[in-house]
């Protein structure tokens, strides 16, 4: 009987050994899971200093028809080293990464990140607008 047991429990361990759900999941080229959501868009976003504090005057304005963000900034902010932080939906991706600070001085020509859905099938671009207070 403790033959027939043992022999149940070594077949039944090497049955869940061999199969592995991870080759089965498709991941991308970050190593993310893809899923079925088409969902894409910005939820939140904000703006930090050197300091790691906010910049930002006022909420920021998240236009998701026009895939706009509108940002007003206190006077005497760095624009040169500032960090943005992005809130997306549920499994969505940003491009390009935010690895570090990022320059924002060059107020004529906005900055623009876009958003990936979770199915990697959907792509907006959002133009990140900045504002500095008068």
């Amino acid at each position: 009987m403790k033959k027939y047991f043992k022999i149940s429990l070594i077949v039944a361990l090497v049955l869940v050994l061999s199969t592995r759900c991870s080759d089965d999941l498709p991941i991308d080229e970050d190593g993310l899971l893809i899923t079925r959501r088409s969902e894409c868009y910005v939820s939140s976003f904000e703006l930090l200093g050197t300091d790691f504090q906010t910049v930002r005057t006022k909420a920021a304005a998240i236009d998701t028809t026009a895939q706009t963000i509108n940002v007003e900034v206190a006077f005497g902010t760095d624009l040169k080293n500032l960090y943005p932080q992005f809130t997306l939906v549920t499994d969505a991706k940003l491009d390009p990464k935010i690895t570090g600070k990022v320059d924002f001085s060059d107020l004529a020509n906005p900055k623009q990140y876009t958003v990936i859905s979770g199915n990697r099938k959907v792509r907006k671009t959002y133009t990140v607008y900045i504002t500095v207070q008068p």
